[in-house]
């Protein structure tokens, strides 16, 4: 298998890719308290869609579990994904399909290859419950081969190669919008990204992170607004996507603004975004 990373991709940092340039995490035999900390991490990074978990949320028992060696990798994403934690971030508040759609992400890193894969666990999910339908995934065959009991699920849906369908790539990038956003921030809200292209068995062009869309015509920044940065000085291009009034028909119309940050103002500025009801669409140096 080929990846499309930094080294043989010139726009993988524009794309968000640079993030997936890495060596998959694996608790190893000889794993000290550091090692099991970047692993615990790791876990709730790749199954919470890069969602922020407090201390009160951590599921404490089933890592204390893993560092005694009584729980494999696998065994913890289990727990995580079935937990209340889970269903309360991805569950309740979305589709069926949109659920599907972020299972596929979490536990296997790629996107449903076709309607007949996604409608194949919507309806598991609808009929045998959330339990089954996550265990679906991590009994599967693929899971096995791909992670084992003790590799962290990863992005593998940037892979090609023989027998891969090229679509895959490009529908990933309908799930994955780069490093600095999480599955529950994303410009788009709660609704599916892939019923058109499932349905329809075709692929959407790949558009940058930082895009955002009326009536399928991309609208993104073209310079950033409140001066020049540069990386020397660390600052930062935060873009954000927030709706315009009233959702009167099936599209729903954004507007883009972008800010350059100085690093040591990122944090504020981001949490600012965030309380005044903005969505962040891509953060990276300027």
């Amino acid at each position: 298998m080929k990846t499309l990373t930094v080294s043989n991709l010139a726009v993988a940092g524009r794309l968000g890719l640079d993030s997936v340039d890495r060596e998959p995490i694996e608790l190893r035999g000889n794993a000290d308290d550091d090692d099991m900390t970047t692993v615990i991490r790791a876990v709730y990074r790749q199954v919470l869609g890069n969602d922020y978990v407090m201390e009160s949320e951590r599921l404490t028992s089933a890592e204390s579990l893993l560092r005694q060696g009584n729980l494999t990798v696998r065994g913890l994403v289990r727990v995580i994904a079935k937990s209340e934690l889970y269903k309360q971030k991805f569950f309740y508040c979305n589709s069926n399909q949109r659920f599907v759609e972020l299972n596929f992400k979490h536990l296997l890193g790629r996107p449903p290859y076709n309607e007949a894969e996604w409608a194949y666990h919507t309806s598991l999910c609808e009929e045998q419950g959330v339990d089954m339908e996550i265990d679906s995934y991590l009994d599967s065959d693929e899971y096995i081969a791909k992670f084992g009991e003790n590799i962290v699920p990863y992005y593998i849906g940037f892979q090609v190669g023989a027998g891969v369908q090229t679509t895959n790539f490009t529908r990933m990038f309908q799930l994955y919008r780069g490093y600095a956003t999480s599955d529950r921030a994303q410009a788009g809200g709660r609704e599916p990204r892939l019923t058109w292209e499932l349905g329809k068995n075709e692929a959407s062009s790949i558009v940058t992170p930082a895009s955002s869309t009326e009536e399928g015509v991309p609208r993104t920044p073209k310079t950033s607004f409140g001066g020049i940065g540069n990386q020397g000085a660390r600052m930062f291009r935060v873009e954000v996507s927030s709706q315009v009034g009233q959702q009167l028909r099936p599209v729903i119309r954004y507007s883009n603004n972008a800010y350059l940050v100085p690093y040591e103002q990122l944090s504020q500025r981001l949490q600012q975004i965030v309380r005044q009801g903005g969505k962040i669409v891509s953060v990276r140096p300027a």
